[in-house]
């Protein structure tokens, strides 16, 4: 199978700080991870001054500024998303940000990025959509809140503007911070895959590593994990992320499932045949028997290695002649009879 592509999202964990931001990149290429993303945008042009905070935002920031202050104090300039892909070029992790608006979305185009990661909060903006279409490049969209309703219709409205099927990949997701267990629905993935015959993928928000790690047995091709240096410090997206222990754990136990789901084709590995004659059994004298002696049940018994007749040839050997006597526990070979 292709290689899982591991998304560290950044996001805006680095609480308008670039320094940080840098060590959030560091974190995600340590751990191994295909991608370090952030968030792009203009709080003037994404969110209103009268919006109110989610109530993740307002349990995790408080209720003392509005949505508006919150997201402008997360902004990041221009020269600090240049001086970010840099390094994470530097260090051999590839850069992605989430544009949230459409100059947002101009920008990171002119950067540089390989594909579009849409949010699941913008997948019902239909100028934002067809922008980004009409861009040719390759597009990852998350999903929650949808339906599989809302999700044809974004896939519609791409495919209109010149993408193929081949170019989206669809995640499960669910937009709750921290996203309760009984809320994930991983199957709903492959009822989006099934449904529109694209790739899917999976943008996590539970507490904890084996979800996303659990998504990759399901089939997904992408994960997306919010990443920290510390789930207690102040910020809407904080606690629903992994610190950098746990970012390894993850990364290595989607590349180890990766390994184990193997092609599909059930053989005889390398690393069991060694196991074979000692597991097995072979089909062994029962007593001492002397030539001529025609073989029935009573003279045969089943007892490991498996060095000799495989037991399921049994019926072959009944009724036949032996040419030598034989001792009790005698394994059994094709050449001991006429």
């Amino acid at each position: 199978m292709n290689k899982v592509c591991i998304i560290a999202e950044a996001g805006v964990n680095h609480n308008g700080d670039i320094n940080l931001a840098k060590k959030l990149v560091d974190v995600a290429a340590k751990a191994g991870c295909d991608y370090v993303k952030f968030q792009t945008f203009k709080a003037e042009l994404l969110v209103s001054r009268t919006a109110k905070k989610a109530e993740y935002q307002v349990a995790n920031t408080g209720n003392n500024d509005s949505q508006f202050d919150m997201i402008k104090a997360l902004e990041l300039t221009a020269e600090n998303y240049i001086e970010l892909k840099k390094h994470a070029e530097s260090i051999g992790i590839k850069f992605l940000s989430t544009a949230f608006d459409l100059e947002s979305i101009d920008f990171l185009h002119n950067l540089g990025v390989d594909f579009w990661k849409i949010p699941s909060g913008e997948i019902t903006n239909l100028s934002y959509l067809k922008k980004i279409a009409s861009l040719g490049m390759p597009v990852v969209f998350s999903t929650g809140m949808a339906t599989l309703s809302d999700i044809e219709k974004t896939i519609d409205v791409l495919i209109s503007k010149g993408l193929s099927v081949d170019d989206i990949t669809v995640l499960q997701c669910n937009t709750e911070y921290p996203t309760p267990m009984h809320d994930v629905n991983l199957r709903a993935m492959n009822t989006i895959g099934n449904a529109f015959g694209v790739k899917v993928g999976y943008s996590d928000h539970t507490l904890g590593i084996e979800i996303p790690i659990a998504a990759v047995a399901l089939g997904a091709t992408v994960i997306e994990k919010h990443i920290t240096l510390d789930k207690t410090m102040e910020g809407p997206d904080h606690l629903a992320s992994l610190e950098p222990d746990e970012l390894v754990a993850m990364v290595q136990g989607i590349r180890n499932v990766e390994k184990a789901l193997g092609s599909g084709l059930k053989k005889l590995t390398n690393s069991e045949a060694k196991n074979k004659e000692i597991a097995r059994k072979s089909l062994l004298a029962a007593s001492d028997l002397k030539a001529g002696k025609v073989i029935d049940e009573t003279d045969l018994i089943v007892k490991r290695p498996g060095s000799g007749i495989s037991p399921m040839l049994m019926d072959y050997i009944l009724g036949r002649k032996l040419k030598f006597d034989v001792e009790k526990d005698h394994i059994f070979n094709l050449s001991d009879f006429e």
